[in-house]
């Protein structure tokens, strides 16, 4: 198993709010291919285009941490542009991540077993 820390945000676009949506979601993504530690992130809007699922994978906690932190300039517009419905994490967080993503609600999953590519 690996360091790696990786989630699936699942989120509610706020209605009328798509193209603020959009906007803030393009500008994190930018900021984020920068950041040497995200080894993936992607957005994926439903066809109806009213939620959003975000798939984020870290090399490790201080990785997932320093995105967090960054996070911190876009979370404002983010959160007025939708909202969280469902936050599943998956690999071995450790306790200052578990910290940091506490006001999400979380659902941990710990490995069981398998590989990567």
């Amino acid at each position: 198993m690996s360091d790696q820390i990786y989630w699936i945000l699942q989120v509610a676009v706020h209605p009328g709010k798509l193209e603020d949506f959009k906007s803030v979601a393009n500008e994190l993504i930018a900021k984020t291919q920068l950041e040497a530690g995200t080894l993936g992130y992607e957005w994926n809007l439903s066809e109806d285009e009213t939620v959003c699922h975000i798939y984020e994978r870290y090399k490790d906690a201080a990785a997932l941490l320093a995105h967090v932190q960054s996070f911190g300039a876009f979370a404002k517009r983010f959160m007025e542009a939708c909202h969280p419905t469902h936050f599943y994490v998956y690999g071995t967080p450790t306790d200052a991540v578990e910290e940091a993503l506490a006001d999400l609600h979380p659902i941990y999953f710990t490995p069981l077993g398998g590989f990567s590519r």
